[in-house]
């Protein structure tokens, strides 16, 4: 355990201050009482400003923890609580969702100086100093992403960072809108999001595939007439209208001409009926991923990286009948060598390739590929693309199209094969 991992666990079952409880108890009890304006402005005054706020206790209690000799490290996380008491209000009811990025947004207005005596104050000075490293926290950029997710942005826009299409996929908000010492409840209301946001996808892109039928079931001389009487469905991705489809058919229909991705999984999972050694499975997962592959790409270097990976994948198990630890394991790692390794280095060298030279569509189907066979490995793909969502977040849209493409191909995958909703309707 690292020494942060340790700090955060101590955080979360140590008990609280006294000072930072009442700044808690504080905005629970006004956040009952007032509006959501009228709670923007209370925060304001009192996080952001640090002076001129009227409850003198609350100031002590707040002065006490900005004066604390672990401020440095400690008050991210109060600041976070703080934050989360309202976002986690304001959540729960439809009409004040929209205060949620007006309350982030306040970390990017300066301090109000009209105070100017006060302003000079250690302790003041002190205050917009742990204001501005809070920033450049991890905790500050998950609420950054939070708003990004409640803000209608203008997808289009090729010009707008990355980080601005973070509300397109809800399979990265596990990751993206949570930080180490997220709260159950702020936990729960990211996973409410989510479900909400996943469910709005799943019902656009169901429309957008009976539209796409219903067209095509007229004949050809016909179709012109019929989609002006037919209401046209938007294409709710960032792919046009041809990449959908052909991405749509490629994670529903039968890739080998009669059987599916997950008609394939099923029959890597299951072959003869008979258990197989660990060793004799890596063998048989080497084909069921390469199959996938072009012959002539494969056999310039990535064939050859796989069959290196896989046989370096936990050797020592080679003579064990393969068992679920085993295939997690082995899923979890080969996800690690197709997207990245870890968060700490972001080596992703062979995705990029595989996306450069097979294309967004067909690197995804290998990402299905493996999560088909252990969907308990979805989590680790959803933390492996989030690392790459992070790490390119500032860039602009069309200098990372390449990752754009893979993550509205990993949302159409992920929501055919895994949602609630029955899309293999497609018209031919």
């Amino acid at each position: 355990m690292t020494v942060v991992s340790q700090h955060i666990s101590s955080r979360h079952h140590r008990p609280i201050p006294a000072e930072e409880q009442k700044l808690y108890d504080h905005l629970l009890y006004w956040i009952e009482l007032e509006s959501p304006q009228e709670m923007l402005h209370r925060f304001r005054a009192l996080f952001i400003d640090g002076v001129g706020y009227p409850d003198t206790e609350i100031v002590a209690a707040l002065r006490a923890v900005v004066n604390s000799k672990l401020a440095t490290e400690d008050f991210r996380y109060v600041l976070n609580r703080c934050c989360h008491i309202l976002i986690n209000r304001w959540q729960s009811r439809l009409p004040t969702q929209a205060a949620i990025p007006e309350l982030i947004n306040l970390f990017e207005t300066p301090p109000n100086t009209t105070t100017v005596a006060a302003m000079h104050l250690p302790s003041v000075r002190r205050h917009h100093q742990l204001i501005r490293q809070f920033k450049a926290t991890e905790q500050y950029h998950t609420l950054h992403r939070l708003a990004q997710v409640l803000t209608e942005a203008e997808a289009a826009n090729p010009e707008r960072p990355l980080g601005t299409l973070i509300r397109r996929y809800p399979y990265l908000y596990g990751h993206c809108l949570l930080s180490e010492d997220s709260t159950h409840e702020q936990q729960c209301t990211v996973r409410q999001i989510q479900s909400s946001m996943q469910r709005q996808f799943e019902i656009h892109l169901a429309h957008y595939v009976t539209y796409q039928t219903r067209c095509s079931q007229v004949g050809s001389t016909a179709r012109s007439a019929a989609q002006t009487t037919i209401r046209p469905i938007r294409n709710p991705t960032l792919l046009d209208d041809q990449e959908l489809n052909l991405a749509l058919r490629y994670y529903t229909g039968k890739v080998d001409g009669y059987r599916t991705h997950r008609d394939l999984a099923l029959n890597l999972l299951n072959q003869g009926g008979q258990p197989q050694s660990f060793a004799a499975f890596k063998d048989d997962l080497y084909d069921y991923i390469t199959a996938a592959v072009d012959p002539a790409y494969g056999k310039r270097k990535f064939n050859q990286q796989l069959h290196h990976h896989l046989r370096s994948t936990l050797p020592e198990n080679n003579a064990q009948m393969l068992n679920d630890f085993l295939l997690v394991r082995t899923c979890n790692q080969l996800l690690g060598f197709l997207i990245v390794d870890s968060p700490q280095r972001a080596n992703h060298y062979v995705f990029v390739d595989l996306v450069t030279n097979l294309g967004a569509v067909v690197t995804t189907g290998l990402l299905l590929k493996v999560v088909l066979l252990c969907r308990k490995v979805i989590p680790g793909l959803e933390r492996r693309l989030s690392i790459l969502f992070n790490h390119y977040e500032s860039h602009q849209r069309e200098a990372v199209q390449w990752l754009v493409q893979s993550l509205e191909n990993t949302n159409l995958a992920l929501t055919t094969n895994f949602g609630a909703i029955n899309l293999t309707s497609l018209p031919k």
